[in-house]
């Protein structure tokens, strides 16, 4: 069973990535507000992200490599980007989304897998 050391720092990172996701692109659907509000707006939400992102590395690198948890981070952004734009900015995921998400994540996977 994996330790709460290696499960935390997907935890926090999957949570920092809700936050940023929201500073960077969260604003596209508030078109009405000046551009100088916006930003001081997003970094506010971005100061929550690194309260989580971090910690979270700081943990992880008890147990992940540095790419390791830069690949994890990736990914993570990938998968919370692709449930935001959907579900936020009503966006459709197509195939080519699909296919450049998946060579990403495959770049991952090399990353965990070792040397070859």
């Amino acid at each position: 069973m994996p330790s709460w050391t290696a499960i935390a720092p997907i935890l926090m990172l999957v949570a920092s990535n809700v936050f940023m996701t929201f500073a960077w692109y969260g604003q596209l659907k508030v078109e009405h507000r000046a551009l100088w509000l916006i930003v001081l707006i997003s970094w506010g939400i971005a100061f929550f992200e690194y309260c989580l992102a971090v910690p979270a590395n700081r943990i992880g690198r008890l147990v992940y490599a540095p790419a390791e948890l830069k690949a994890m981070q990736e990914v993570i952004t990938l998968l919370v980007f692709a449930v935001f734009s959907i579900t936020w900015l009503k966006e459709p995921v197509t195939p080519n989304h699909l296919i450049g998400f998946g060579l990403i994540a495959a770049g991952a996977f090399f990353v965990f897998k070792g040397p070859l």
